[in-house]
């Protein structure tokens, strides 16, 4: 007569089995948490990225600004008296402030003849999005959504922040182009002021940002 000594193999069986899914599943959470906080942080330096484009173009409009004069918001027209563009050392500010984002272009040449024209710091992202929160538009396709999801998203872009600064390089040829019907038309061109434009998007303190993207371009402006 043959003993069955296997009685206990079963539950050793489903004790393996059961160690082996605990491992797995934990093993899958770990990845899932990951992959997920990958996203945001790569959702965060697009978004900053967004944002210090945002700057860029904050900046030219304060350029423009200045060379035909502001819009005066009641009316809708610009006030040319007040236009007014430096063209010398004297009318610019010689020391602009070091911020993380002035401090992040390491490959400007800070000699005699860098002449910052305006900088404008801690500017918020979310008071010029802000409009559109309450744009009609906005507030039917966010009567989908939830107002927890809102406000979430509005706590989220209010981390974000811009700044700005401007330098005059100088003289420089503007040209105007077109086309006509007429043979004789040509190309104009004209002397202008150039301004390399430097703008950062950041996210978190001010003083010490989580997320610093630096961006910068010219900008040619006629006379």
């Amino acid at each position: 007569m043959i003993r069955n000594n296997q009685k206990g193999f079963a539950l050793v069986l489903s004790l393996v089995l059961l160690l082996a899914m605990s491992l797995m599943g934990g093993a899958l959470i770990v990845i899932a948490s990951s992959d997920h906080q990958g996203n945001n942080s790569s959702d965060e330096y697009q978004q900053t990225f967004y944002v210090a484009e945002t700057a860029l173009m904050q900046a030219e409009k304060s350029l423009v600004n200045k060379m035909i004069g502001p819009i005066n918001n009641g009316s809708g027209i610009r006030d040319y008296a007040s236009r007014f563009i430096p063209r010398n050392k004297e009318l610019v500010d010689p020391a602009p402030n070091q911020t993380p984002c002035y401090k992040s272009f390491r490959n400007l040449s800070r000699d005699e003849d860098f002449r910052v024209v305006e900088q404008f710091e801690n500017q918020s992202f979310f008071s010029l999005i802000e409009p559109i929160f309450d744009d009609a538009n906005f507030a039917l396709v966010a009567a989908i959504d939830t107002d927890d999801a809102i406000d979430d998203e509005k706590e989220k872009l209010q981390k974000f922040r811009y700044e700005f600064f401007s330098v005059n390089s100088g003289t420089s040829s503007y040209k105007a182009s077109g086309v006509s019907l007429k043979k004789t038309s040509s190309a104009t061109q004209r002397q202008g002021t150039a301004y390399r434009i430097f703008g950062c998007g950041m996210m978190g303190d001010v003083d010490k940002p989580e997320i610093l993207i630096p961006l910068e371009t010219i900008v040619v402006l006629s006379h």
